[in-house]
């Protein structure tokens, strides 16, 4: 309703809605606010930062990167709607309630524009060590604390599949890690110690080319949006402090460039990762689940409440699903239930998946202990979760493909064609509720 409201008020300067007459399933005033809000900003939200008539004059310009705190200053200022001619008012009866849902909603959707922006930002200004410095930015204005991993140290902690996929790019890998707890990560203390943290992964290949495993044209033409998963990670760890949430939170993201050069990862290298497990790389275009397979160690080492992972990891989920549900799997009823319940209530939709034990012979390898990808043309969806789940041990884990819906191909609804933002809402949402 909100959106609609937005595309309905478009040639107005201002408009009302009496929202008293809403209350839809008895959610109240201020979750009716919250969503009417939500609807209003997130169909509001535009990238203009390279058309000439643009808002931003922050942007990178003949291929040299933009000043990430400058990125993040005007992301969030985008997100506030600030330089907007447009005013809208929600009427009702019940002003404290309705403005309680409307601040929530406001720092919600400033999350989701920050994490479209980063998305839609071309991948040639938006590399590795750029949104590693993005996220640095966003510790630093939101109070988080912050590790950033280089080239070196990433082949210290025993990194494989990060180093692995980043060969063929002059771009060094990042891995990034953001925190609430005040804590770190590799084996030091990881700040409080009364309450188990949960950890989000998010998948950041900043483009994908394929490797020498080489996608077609066409395939590369969205691959900038290949770090969806990452920038709806730091874009979450961004909103906690405003949104009170005090929970210990991690959030992990391996940042690489996936591309073909002399230096390239070939199909048939071995990698190992950093739980141990070596990997027969078969395809470099499966890369994804490579350095997943980093992240969600280091995760398992932080002794989680929860893993919650977000990558556009395989077109067969969009095969599957669409474009605009997210394939979600893992080893935990309860945690996949309280996930299945946070998309329900944000619109953000998931469809649980199985991951059959007798799908395990899919991803063996001949030479090494698993393999990068399954069975030809036989649930590709479901032996990449079945990869990644070698990774996290007994802790309680959930994945999320977001392949499909972390794009939108067509201006529908609050969705604006490009990056989504998917994942944003649903986390905070969980994470609220922790």
């Amino acid at each position: 309703i909100g959106a609609a409201f937005v595309r309905a008020c478009k040639r107005e300067e201002a408009c009302a809605m009496f929202i008293d007459g809403l209350m839809l399933r008895k959610e109240g005033v201020a979750a009716c606010a919250q969503a009417i809000t939500e609807g209003l900003l997130l169909a509001s939200y535009s990238y203009d930062r390279y058309k000439s008539n643009g808002s931003s004059e922050s942007s990178s310009r003949d291929g040299v990167p933009f000043d990430p705190q400058e990125f993040v200053a005007d992301s969030f200022s985008a997100a506030r709607g600030e330089g907007t001619k447009q005013a809208f008012k929600l009427i009702t009866k019940e002003k404290d309630s309705a403005n309680k849902g409307v601040s929530r909603a406001v720092t919600v959707c400033r999350s989701v524009a920050m994490a479209r922006d980063l998305i839609n930002e071309p991948a040639g200004s938006m590399t590795p060590p750029v949104l590693a410095g993005v996220a640095q930015a966003v510790a630093e204005e939101t109070g988080l604390n912050s590790t950033v991993l280089g080239p070196e140290e990433i082949a210290e902690h025993a990194m494989g599949g990060v180093i692995g996929v980043s060969k063929g790019s002059v771009a060094g890998p990042r891995f990034v890690s953001l925190t609430n707890t005040g804590g770190t990560i590799f084996g030091r203390k990881a700040g409080r110690t009364d309450s188990k943290p949960v950890v989000l992964v998010g998948k950041g290949v900043t483009f994908d080319s394929g490797g020498l495993s080489l996608k077609t044209a066409g395939g590369m033409e969205t691959m900038k949006t290949d770090m969806s998963g990452a920038a709806a990670v730091i874009s979450v760890m961004a909103a906690l402090g405003d949104l009170g949430i005090k929970a210990p939170v991690f959030g992990l993201t391996p940042i690489v460039e996936n591309m073909p050069s002399g230096s390239a990862m070939r199909p048939g290298d071995v990698l190992r990762a950093r739980n141990g497990k070596t990997i027969e790389v078969l395809n470099t275009d499966a890369e994804g689940r490579l350095i997943l397979a980093d992240a969600l160690s280091v995760a398992e080492e932080l002794k989680p409440k929860a893993i919650i992972d977000f990558a556009t990891l395989t077109g067969a989920c969009i095969v599957a699903l669409g474009d605009q549900i997210a394939g979600l799997m893992g080893n935990d009823e309860a945690l996949i239930a309280e996930i299945e319940a946070s998309s329900r209530k944000t619109g953000e939709r998931v469809w649980h998946l199985p991951l059959p034990a007798e799908y395990r012979k899919h991803i063996d390898s001949e030479i090494a202990d698993i393999k990068n990808i399954g069975a030809a043309g036989q649930a590709g969806t479901l032996s990449a979760g079945l990869f990644l789940k070698e990774f996290v041990g007994s802790s309680p884990w959930a994945h999320l493909d977001i392949a499909g819906p972390a794009r939108s191909n067509t201006d529908d609804s609050y969705f604006k064609k490009g990056g989504t933002g998917f994942g944003v809402r649903l986390a905070l949402d969980y994470l609220s509720g922790v």
